[in-house]
């Protein structure tokens, strides 16, 4: 879920006179406890069955022979963190139901995915996404581009941890450390141990908790308001019940267009071109699985959106019948759902453990993602191509190491998101920032086949630039004049990733400020617009470097790298037009699914360093096995 947010007052403990006892029973405690010891035992079940016979395939990539449903559901927890669930009834109940609108955006951000950048990453039998950079262009693309995932996620990793921890501990005295310290050794336990499959797996199950934890919200929350008909009457008297705003503005934070078209962007950030999400379209056993767990994410995400809208809508009627305390109306918006709900749920032994048994497993979801991702473009990326005399032995201690290694410093970073006050938000926005360019990036190699390294590594740099020009612009423009923004402009990042596009709330004043004018109307511009704008900034400060530098005259260009959708694109165009683009078919080569280095494996690794420009060789067993594929291997030019 995407909510967009100001952190500009940031979410502090409550002080002593403020704690609130805390709601749980002990049957809370272990319903709470058993989420944790399921999830733990899922991944120590993968990771020691069949143990000595595991390969780096099966450990980074579940031996690319899941089904569609279990990745489907995983990319769908990747997407739901804890920070979702807090946020969007929070945004539901302040200001209205303009969000739901959110869900016009998935079925195009999931269906471009499918049909542009799964095939090219499926069809060239990559582990790494940014193994796809140094097919298109070289190996210092696929670094720039290695690193900034890396710098993006490092951040990220912290936060998630640390603020459901924080906000759950400030609303139900549950300990803080306690929480934080718990949730990451257990994960990084299961993730480093286990593998993509374990992390699969576990995603699953917590994917059904998180699912049933808010269902129990909205059906014992609709019973105390007197049905949902009810709440939406409520809620439609109060002017919470938003119409279609069809404001074309892209400075006004939330409107018909900004929700459904620069949320496909987003979308694209991150179904798309993320590794966390690509890992898992990789590990499908077949490009039409990777293909059908993307379009069966789009039916769970409506669901999950609807819920969570709901619980808002119930929220809000709840605290109409049943005024607030003084507490609760003080608190910071990341903390409504949980004084609602352990308001709701008191006296129903085990439920409100089971909320946050649901709170936690969007953590734990997104955190096992991210730390095997990491661990794999690492592994993949950074060390593999240096050192490609590994033994399988040794690639695979090595692997878990890294992943026991990020562990340690998701813990560390959620210490540091402790200590940074008002520098959390600006953590928040780097980690938004980022999700863009690297669209961009993505979309230049694959639709523009005159584009060229030098191209692709300004352009990736002018948009990093232009994302933190904009993003940290406006945290320094605000904390200049002590203001917080209003309503139409609260917020200043998304979260992509985790890949989540989740965006943290944090108490902020409702007052509201003149319209910004001048280079602060130009920092107010809605968080929803940052990716679209920064990867349009990638791909055109790229190709105009491109052609400064002369295209790809005197390079090789692999033609599988090139989406099979550009071909059909530029068919459409007259035929004086078709001659100024690469437009030799690529159908006869794309259709073949076959590995793009000859030195892969059959469990998707690399046995020898890598010669990116070399013919491709069927997999043994392939079903395409005994067809002739070749690359065309052909210079081009503007």
């Amino acid at each position: 879920m995407s909510v967009g947010v100001s952190t500009s007052t940031p979410l502090l403990p409550a002080s002593d006179t403020d704690v609130v006892t805390s709601a749980f029973s002990l049957v809370d405690y272990v319903v709470f406890a058993l989420l944790l010891v399921l999830s733990l035992a899922i991944g120590l079940y993968h990771a020691f069955r069949g143990w000595g016979q595991h390969t780096v395939g099966q450990l980074l990539m579940a031996d690319r022979k899941m089904g569609c449903l279990p990745v489907a559901l995983s990319l769908l927890a990747t997407f739901q963190s804890a920070v979702a669930i807090l946020g969007v009834p929070s945004e539901i109940y302040r200001f209205g139901t303009q969000y739901w609108f959110l869900g016009c955006c998935y079925f195009l951000g999931l269906v471009i995915p499918a049909h542009v950048f799964i095939p090219v990453f499926y069809r060239l039998h990559l582990t790494s996404a940014y193994e796809y950079l140094e097919l298109r262009f070289n190996k210092a693309v696929r670094i720039c581009g290695t690193v900034t995932f890396i710098f993006q996620m490092v951040i990220y990793m912290g936060v998630v941890l640390y603020a459901p921890s924080l906000a759950l501990n400030a609303v139900t005295g549950f300990d803080l450390w306690l929480s934080v310290l718990t949730l990451g050794i257990v994960c990084t336990i299961y993730t480093a141990l286990g593998g993509l499959k374990a992390v699969i797996w576990t995603d699953v199950f917590q994917t059904l908790v998180m699912f049933l934890g808010q269902l129990v919200v909205i059906i014992v929350g609709s019973t105390r308001v007197g049905g949902l008909g009810n709440a939406w009457e409520v809620a439609s008297q109060h002017g919470r019940i938003s119409g279609i705003e069809l404001n074309p503005d892209p400075f006004v934070r939330h409107t018909f267009w900004t929700l459904a078209f620069g949320g496909v962007f987003m979308m694209l950030s991150l179904y798309g071109v993320n590794q966390a999400q690509v890992q898992r379209y990789l590990s499908s056993r077949t490009e039409k699985a990777a293909i059908l767990s993307c379009y069966a994410v789009f039916p769970c995400q409506q669901v999950v959106l609807c819920m969570s809208c709901l619980i808002g809508l119930v929220m809000f009627a709840y605290y109409q019948k049943y005024p607030m305390s003084t507490q609760q109306a003080q608190a910071a918006p990341d903390q409504f759902v949980l004084y609602f709900v352990m308001d709701l749920l008191k006296g129903l032994p085990g439920l409100p453990g089971l909320f946050v048994a649901c709170l936690f497993s969007g953590s734990l979801s997104t955190i096992s993602s991210a730390f095997n991702s990491l661990a794999t473009v690492t592994m993949e990326d950074l060390i593999r191509p240096w050192f490609p005399q590994f033994s399988e032995v040794q690639a695979i201690m090595l692997s878990r190491i890294l992943a026991f290694g990020y562990g340690l410093l998701c813990l560390g970073m959620a210490y540091i998101s402790s200590q940074m006050g008002p520098v959390l938000q600006a953590a928040l926005s780097i980690f938004g920032m980022v999700g863009g360019p690297l669209l961009g990036l993505f979309c230049l190699g694959m639709f523009f086949p005159c584009a060229n390294p030098p191209g692709a590594i300004v352009g990736l740099l002018a948009g990093l630039v232009m994302a933190f020009w904009i993003g940290i612009g406006s945290i320094v423009t605000k904390m200049a004049f002590g203001v917080a923004p209003s309503p139409s402009n609260i917020s200043s990042f998304s979260l992509p990733s985790n890949l989540t596009t989740v965006a943290m709330t944090t108490l902020m004043p409702s007052t509201t400020r003149s319209r910004p004018t001048g280079l602060q109307r130009f920092y107010s511009l809605s968080y929803l617009w940052y990716s679209a704008h920064n990867s349009t900034t990638v791909i055109v400060v790229g190709l105009i470097v491109s052609w400064l530098t002369g295209g790809m005259r005197g390079r090789t260009l692999n033609p599988r790298t090139i989406s099979p959708v550009f071909s059909r694109l530029v068919d459409l165009l007259p035929l004086s037009c078709q001659k100024r683009f690469y437009c030799k078919s690529y159908s006869q080569d794309l259709s073949v699914d076959t590995p793009a280095f000859p030195e892969k494996m059959s469990n998707g690794m690399l046995k020898n360093s890598r010669d990116k420009e070399a013919m491709a060789v069927p997999e043994e067993g392939s079903a395409h096995q005994g067809s002739s594929p070749t690359f065309i291997l052909q210079e081009t030019s503007l």
